[in-house]
């Protein structure tokens, strides 16, 4: 595996610990915790790797999407 492969496959772990984490703690379904996580500036950072973002702690993502973007959970 080379490089890019590892980052892709890190990035799609990452993923999914960050919506079933916002499952866990906002009770929500799977498919409106990845609603909102798509949905949200977050997702495009850590998709293009925005200074190091996506290797911040799942569950630090996560309080960040919650702090600075509480408009998606209405």
């Amino acid at each position: 595996m080379n490089e890019e492969t590892l980052e892709r496959v890190y990035q799609e772990n990452l993923e999914e610990r960050i919506i079933a984490y916002l499952v866990k703690i906002c009770n929500l379904s799977y498919e409106k915790a990845m609603d909102i996580y798509y949905s949200s500036n977050l997702s495009d950072k850590i998709y293009h790797g925005k200074n190091g973002i996506q290797y911040l702690d799942y569950k630090v993502l996560v309080q960040i999407l919650l702090d600075t973007e509480k408009e998606l959970l209405d």
